[in-house]
C-alpha cells in the first residue's frame, strides 16, 4: 500500500488510501452525483403529469362552480340572473368542447400509423349504443326546444334559438367520439390533451345539472299546484311562460313534451361525463397487456325465471305508475295510491334483496381470488356505486325519523317505514353483489369464448374404410409416448393400430360435445337479468313523476317544506342515476358469469 501525505494545518499526516478522509470523501461525492441526477430525473418525470392532473382537475372544478353560483342566482325570484345567461355560458362551453373534439380527432386521423394504446375496460358496444338511443332521444328534446323559440321568438332571446342548435351540434359530435376514440389512452401531448377531456367532463356534469335544476323545478310547480288544489295556502307558482302569444298551434305539445324526455338527456350527459373521467384518468398510462384483453362473449342458455320474473315486474312498474298518477290528483284516492306504491316496492326490494344474498352466498361458496389488477373503469364503477347511494340512504333514514317523530297515523305510515329500510339494506345487498362479480376473477375454463363454433375433430372422421373401428382415433395425444405397435402395412402406407377402450366412440364430422351446464352461472345469470330490470323499473317511476315523498305529508311536516324539498333536489337525481348506473354494471356482470 501507498501512503499519501495530508497537509493539516502545517502538519504531515499518514494515512492509508483505504482509510484516508480525501478518498471517502470524493466517493460519497461520486455516490451523491450518482443519486441526485437520478432523483432529479424522477421529479421531472412524475411533476408535470401530477401538476397538469391537479391544474385541470381545479380548472373543471371551477367551471362546473360557476354553472352553479349561476343556477343558484336563478332560483331566486326576481332575479337578475336569467336564464339566457346561463345557456350562454353553457353554449360557449360546449363550443369550446367541439372545437378540443374536432382537433383531436384530426390529429389522430394524420396519426393512423402510430399505434394508439386503448383500454377495452373502458366500455361496451352495448353502453355505447345505449348511449346513442339517449343521444337520439336528447335531439328530439332539441328540435322541441327550436320549435319552441320559433313559436315565441318575437319576445324570446335568441340564445334560446342558438342553444338547442349547438346542443345538437355537441351531442352528434361527441357521440363520434364515444364510438371511435374513447377507449384512447393519450401519450403524446399530455397536459393540453388533460385539458381539454376535462372540460368535456365538467361540461357535461354542468348539462347534466343544468337539466335537473329544469326537471325538479316543473316538478315543483306541479307539486304547488297539486297543494292548491287540496286547499294548501300561501304557495307561490312560478308561471315561465313568455309574454306574448305562439305563433304556431305547436307551442303547448312542445312545451309538455320536453319534461317526458328530460331523464334521457339527463342520464346521457352523467354517463358520458363517467366515461370521458376514466379516458382523463388513463392519460400518459401505461396499460398492462395482460389484463387488457377483450371480454368474450357469453352464453345465455339457462335463462328462464330471472327474465320472467323481470318482466312481470317491469309490467307491474308501468300499471303502478299509471294508477300513481291518475289516483294521486284526487283527494279521495291519494292516500290509497300512495299506500299502494309504498306496498309494491316493499314486494319488490324483498325480492332484490334475497336475490341479491343468493348471489353472495353462492360466490362465498366457490373460493375464487379476487382480481386486483389495475383497472380505473373498474374502480369508477365502485365509487359511483357509493357515492349515489348516499342520495336514497339520506332520503330514506329521513323517512324513518319522520315516521318515528309523527303525531299523525296515515294508513302508509308503517308502509313508509318498512320500505325507507328496505331501500337501505337493498343498495347494501346490491352493491355488495356487483363489487364482489366485479373484482372475482374469471375461470381459466371460462377464458376462452363460449359462442365460437368448436372445431370440426380432424382426427375423429367416420370411415367406411374401416368398419369395425366407425372411424379413425387420434392417440397421439393421448398416449404421447407412442405405445401402439406398428402392427400392419397396407398399400398406401402404414396403419398403427391400439387396443380401443370401451368407452370411446369416434364423432362423426361436426359434431360439438355438449358441455354439462353449470347450475351456479345460470342463477347467477338469471339473478343479474332479474337485477336489471327491477333497477330499470325503479328508475321509471320517479323518474316519470311517481315520487310519493312529495305526496306523502309526514316529511314535509317533520323536516318544514323548504328543507326537505332541498334534500329530494338533491337525493332524487343521484337516486335515478344510481339505478341507471346498475343497470349498467349488473350487465357487465352478466357477460362476466
Amino acid at each position: 500500500m501507498s501512503p499519501t501525505m495530508v497537509e493539516h494545518n502545517g502538519l504531515d499526516i499518514m494515512c492509508l488510501n483505504k482509510y484516508c478522509p480525501s478518498s471517502s470523501s470524493s466517493s460519497s461525492s461520486e455516490h451523491d452525483k450518482k443519486i441526485f441526477p437520478k432523483l432529479k430525473l424522477n421529479l421531472s418525470a412524475d411533476y408535470p403529469r401530477k401538476n397538469a392532473e391537479i391544474l385541470s382537475g381545479q380548472y373543471g372544478t371551477n367551471l362546473l362552480l360557476i354553472g352553479a353560483a349561476l343556477m343558484l342566482a336563478m332560483a331566486q325570484h326576481d332575479s337578475l340572473v336569467e336564464e339566457e345567461h346561463l345557456l350562454s355560458f353553457i353554449t360557449s362551453l360546449m363550443i369550446l368542447q367541439l372545437i378540443w373534439m374536432m382537433w383531436y380527432i384530426l390529429v389522430r386521423d394524420r396519426q393512423k400509423n402510430a399505434r394508439t394504446e386503448r383500454d377495452v375496460h373502458v366500455t361496451t358496444c352495448w353502453i355505447r349504443g345505449g348511449l346513442t338511443l339517449l343521444a337520439l332521444l336528447s335531439l328530439i328534446m332539441d328540435a322541441f326546444r327550436i320549435g319552441y323559440y320559433v313559436g315565441y321568438q318575437s319576445c324570446v332571446s335568441a340564445v334560446l334559438g342558438v342553444y338547442p342548435v349547438i346542443h345538437a351540434t355537441h351531442t352528434i359530435a361527441q357521440v363520434h367520439f364515444l364510438w371511435f376514440h374513447i377507449k384512447d389512452v393519450i401519450k403524446s401531448l399530455e397536459t393540453f390533451e388533460r385539458f381539454g377531456v376535462i372540460h368535456a367532463v365538467f361540461t357535461n356534469l354542468l348539462l347534466w345539472c343544468n337539466g335537473v335544476m329544469s326537471e325538479a323545478e316543473h316538478f315543483m310547480n306541479n307539486h304547488m299546484r297539486r297543494l292548491s288544489a287540496l286547499g294548501y295556502q300561501n304557495l307561490t307558482i312560478v308561471h315561465s311562460k313568455p309574454l306574448c302569444n305562439c305563433t304556431t298551434s305547436t307551442c303547448s305539445m312542445f312545451t309538455s313534451s320536453l319534461y317526458y324526455l328530460y331523464p334521457f338527456n339527463i342520464e346521457y350527459h352523467i354517463f358520458v361525463s363517467a366515461m370521458l373521467f376514466v379516458m382523463w384518468k388513463n392519460i400518459g398510462r401505461t396499460i398492462d397487456v395482460s389484463s387488457n384483453q377483450k371480454r368474450l362473449a357469453t352464453k345465455t342458455q339457462g335463462l328462464s325465471v330471472g327474465p320472467i320474473l323481470g318482466l312481470f315486474a317491469l309490467a307491474s312498474t308501468i300499471g303502478i305508475l299509471v294508477v300513481y298518477i291518475t289516483h294521486v290528483e284526487s283527494p279521495q284516492t291519494r292516500q290509497s295510491a300512495i299506500s299502494m306504491f309504498y306496498i309494491y316496492g316493499i314486494v319488490m326490494l324483498v325480492l332484490m334483496c334475497f336475490a341479491g344474498a343468493s348471489g353472495l352466498l353462492i360466490y362465498r361458496a366457490d373460493h375464487m381470488p379476487l382480481d386486483t389488477s389495475k383497472n380505473p373503469s373498474r374502480q369508477l364503477d365502485m365509487e359511483l356505486l357509493f357515492g349515489s347511494s348516499t342520495g336514497s340512504w339520506l332520503m330514506s333514514w329521513c323517512s324513518i325519523v319522520a315516521v318515528l317523530s309523527s303525531s299523525s297515523s296515515p294508513p302508509y305510515l308503517w308502509t313508509n317505514f318498512i320500505y325507507s329500510l328496505l331501500i337501505v339494506l337493498e343498495k347494501y345487498m346490491q352493491n355488495l353483489f356487483i363489487i364482489e362479480s366485479l373484482y372475482r376473477q374469471q375461470e381459466e375454463g371460462i377464458r376462452k369464448d363460449p359462442e365460437l363454433p368448436s372445431a370440426p375433430e380432424i382426427f375423429s372422421v367416420t370411415s367406411s374404410l374401416a368398419p369395425p373401428y366407425n372411424g379413425i382415433i387420434n392417440r397421439a395425444y393421448d398416449t404421447p409416448d407412442r405405445t401402439c405397435v406398428e402392427n400392419e402395412h397396407e398399400e398406401g402406407g402404414q396403419v398403427y393400430r391400439c387396443p380401443r377402450k370401451p368407452s370411446e366412440v369416434a364423432l362423426p364430422l361436426g359434431t360439438k360435445v355438449v358441455e354439462p351446464p353449470n347450475i351456479k352461472r345460470q342463477i347467477l345469470k338469471n339473478i343479474s337479468v332479474f337485477l336489471i330490470m327491477c333497477n330499470i323499473s325503479l328508475w321509471i317511476l320517479p323518474a316519470f313523476g311517481c315520487r310519493p315523498q312529495y305526496d306523502n305529508g309526514l316529511e314535509q311536516d317533520t323536516f318544514g317544506f323548504s328543507i326537505w324539498t332541498a334534500v329530494l333536489n338533491f337525493a332524487i337525481p343521484l337516486n335515478l342515476f344510481y339505478r341507471m348506473h346498475s343497470v349498467a354494471s349488473l350487465f357487465e356482470v352478466f357477460r362476466r358469469v
